[in-house]
């Protein structure tokens, strides 16, 4: 029977869907992204912010009309909106035949069989449940790159975020089944492994009783076959400086580092019930730079908190311009309901949140656009994405760009070049936020 499976969220999501895939795929099943041909779909749901929350929504319902019409005869829903509304989804959606928990997804082809067999079924473990590990994964990032995830849910609790409710306290997947995945996953052609976590920084403190990120780091650049090794999702306040040196020396991992800070305004951050301060950030990314003056980062911020001052936003204005990141995304405040935020007073209005979104970006742009330009000249490693239809050009990324959020560089050659092919180029130009290149000779 042929399924379509809808991955929606973050990365960290769709390596539960690739894991899902896998079993279904060993249980004789096959997958079609053609909704007319599709007998079953399986919807792996967000609901990280209100936006992702209703694009969830209107997927299932969208699926739910094709189950109506007896076009499918299973719906799944699995993921984070399912393991956070399952009743309201039972009740509201009746056309979903199953519900698979965020730590149930090694249950997937149990729930899907009830289902064939005229079952309603809801498959859900304890948010707290060890992560699913030894699952053999399908990639479906165009098997080049892949994402590891290390940890399942986190700590922090920071009062605008509803993680820790649908996918629990932080557990580290053990070393030993990150090793075998990575291995898994570099003999099936993968040279490009992305750390994944709500918070990588942290790895291992539950297990180890010490952060081993580093320890982590220096054996998965042991397999062969691997690459580049990416980080995201670092905690600037957890940054150690055995981190530091770990990806200053070791050659695989990329100078390139995710460290979302949310904001600048001391204020601010205490009332998001983060634990760091303006002059932490800036001695953190200050050390960074020293250690490893090639380093790429990358950052993201909420804009519109509630309460935030014009003051407040001016200071996070200022410290954008100071502190030049490489890379940085802006997300306007979502209050989401049974986190401590949510009740504050002093919501911002929407439209004032979208101008001061669009104040940050503007200012990015100005930096991005700068930085672009003191890239011509350099001579960088380019991993090759595919080739731009009808030109004698292909685009591909830098150890700077992380696939799907970062910039790209076009490369103009006659030569043939195959996706997720390593090749020297000389940037020669810069457009906006990409960069343009050719072949070094």
């Amino acid at each position: 029977m042929k399924i379509l499976f809808v991955s929606l969220g973050c990365d960290k999501n769709l390596v539960d869907t690739e894991m899902m895939l896998g079993m279904l795929r060993e249980h004789g099943y096959e997958f079609t992204d053609d909704e007319q041909q599709a007998e079953i779909a399986v919807v792996n749901t967000c609901c990280f912010i209100n936006d992702a929350k209703e694009e969830s929504i209107q997927v299932l319902l969208e699926m739910a009309q094709h189950r109506k019409e007896g076009r499918l005869k299973a719906l799944i829903a699995a993921g984070c909106l399912a393991q956070r509304y399952q009743d309201e989804i039972v009740k509201e959606i009746p056309e979903v035949d199953a519900i698979v928990g965020t730590t149930a997804i090694d249950k997937i082809v149990e729930a899907l069989e009830h289902v064939l067999h005229g079952e309603r079924h809801n498959e859900l473990a304890s948010i707290h449940a060890k992560p699913v590990t030894g699952k053999r994964r399908i990639v479906t990032t165009g098997g080049y790159f892949a994402y590891l995830k290390i940890a399942e849910g986190c700590d922090k609790h920071c009062t605008y975020c509803i993680i820790p409710k649908v996918r629990g306290d932080f557990r580290s997947v053990p070393m030993e089944s990150l090793l075998n995945e990575a291995k898994q996953l570099a003999e099936g052609g993968v040279r490009e492994l992305i750390l994944v976590a709500q918070e990588t920084t942290m790895y291992g403190v539950d297990l180890y009783g010490r952060k081993s990120l580093p320890d982590l780091l220096g054996r998965l650049c042991e397999i062969e076959g691997l690459v580049w090794i990416r980080i995201l999702y670092c905690y600037p306040e957890e940054i150690t400086e055995e981190l530091i040196e770990v990806i200053r020396d070791e050659e695989k991992i990329c100078h390139y580092l995710d460290i979302p800070i949310q904001h600048a305004s001391d204020e601010i951050l205490r009332r998001m019930g983060r634990r760091t301060s303006r002059e932490q950030l800036a001695e953190t990314i200050g050390r960074l730079r020293a250690q490893i003056p090639d380093i790429c980062l990358r950052t993201t911020l909420i804009t519109g908190f509630p309460g935030e001052t014009e003051e407040q936003h001016e200071q996070l204005m200022e410290f954008v311009d100071e502190m030049e990141f490489d890379r940085l995304g802006v997300f306007t405040y979502s209050p989401e309901e049974d986190t401590p935020a949510a009740a504050f007073p002093d919501q911002i209005p929407e439209e004032v949140k979208l101008e001061r979104q669009a104040q940050l970006m503007e200012l990015q742009q100005e930096i991005a656009f700068d930085k672009a330009e003191t890239m011509i000249g350099e001579s960088l490693l380019v991993m090759v994405e595919g080739k731009v239809a009808d030109e004698h050009a292909y685009v591909g990324r830098t150890y700077r760009d992380a696939p799907n959020v970062d910039g790209l560089i076009f490369i103009q050659t006659d030569e043939e070049l195959l996706t997720g092919d390593l090749v020297h180029v000389k940037v020669t130009g810069s457009y906006e936020y990409d960069l343009i290149g050719e072949i070094e000779k």
